[in-house]
């Protein structure tokens, strides 16, 4: 029977396995950081919306799958289509609307019935299964998402951003005291209460920080550019100077 693309990219794993002195020295700690290099490599891509980059980088991402697979295929743990076997079931065990007789009306019952399957498979609770060693801001999002999957949420956006400034409130509290240790907590429930507000109005915070970050390093840049025309380095002028530079350069976008 003629070999599928995927038995292919099997056989040469194989192979370099075998014959690849890189290959043959790598680990499951040693292969860690690349493949979480490999994933923001395509969370940038998918940004962009850039299809060849997309399809490069999915490649990237299988070849480690596939990799992680062959190291515990060789210690006896399981093999690549066990990994398929087991995405497959599960798909079909999460999706009842689908492969069994649940209904649903919309997308928002599909992810409560999702929650509601993986706590039944042995789940230990709604939170379980975030990574922690996911970046906080997009760790407060998901547990914020997880929360309001099982009706823990706000009735309206007034009464977030009423959160907001309570916990604004705090923190300055906090500050006013002297209160080092009560501040960084204060801080990090601001933190918290901003993405979730920022959340409640459907808008991704990660992506827009990302954009704000962007944008900065942009106007900064320009603004170092704009002090060299005036045979100046930043550090030598003065806020004031830098100031009317700033704003001169957002007035112009």
């Amino acid at each position: 029977m003629e070999k599928t693309d995927i038995d292919k990219l099997v056989v040469i794993m194989n192979e370099l396995r075998e014959k690849c002195p890189w290959d043959k020295k790598q680990t499951i700690d040693s292969l860690r950081q690349q493949t979480v290099e490999e994933l923001y490599e395509l969370t940038d891509v998918l940004e962009s919306k850039d299809w060849k980059g997309i399809k490069e980088e999915l490649g990237d991402m299988l070849m480690h799958i596939i990799f992680y697979s062959k190291i515990a295929q060789e210690e006896n743990h399981f093999q690549i289509q066990d990994v398929i076997n087991g995405i497959c079931e599960k798909l079909i065990q999460r999706h009842p609307h689908i492969y069994g007789d649940v209904k649903v009306e919309n997308a928002e019952d599909v992810k409560k019935n999702w929650e509601r399957i993986k706590l039944k498979e042995g789940k230990k609770g709604v939170m379980s299964g975030i990574p922690g060693t996911m970046p906080s801001l997009i760790k407060s999002m998901r547990i914020q998402e997880k929360a309001a999957k099982v009706g823990f949420e706000w009735e309206n956006r007034d009464d977030v951003w009423k959160k907001v400034e309570e916990e604004k409130f705090e923190l300055l509290e906090a500050l006013e005291q002297k209160d080092n240790a009560s501040a960084e907590a204060e801080a990090g429930d601001l933190l918290f209460s901003i993405v979730n507000y920022i959340r409640f109005l459907k808008i991704d915070a990660d992506k827009a920080l990302k954009l704000t970050n962007e944008k900065f390093l942009n106007r900064f840049a320009e603004m170092e550019n704009a002090a060299m025309e005036k045979d100046k380095t930043l550090p030598e002028m003065s806020l004031q100077e830098m100031d009317q530079i700033w704003n001169e350069i957002k007035s112009h976008q």
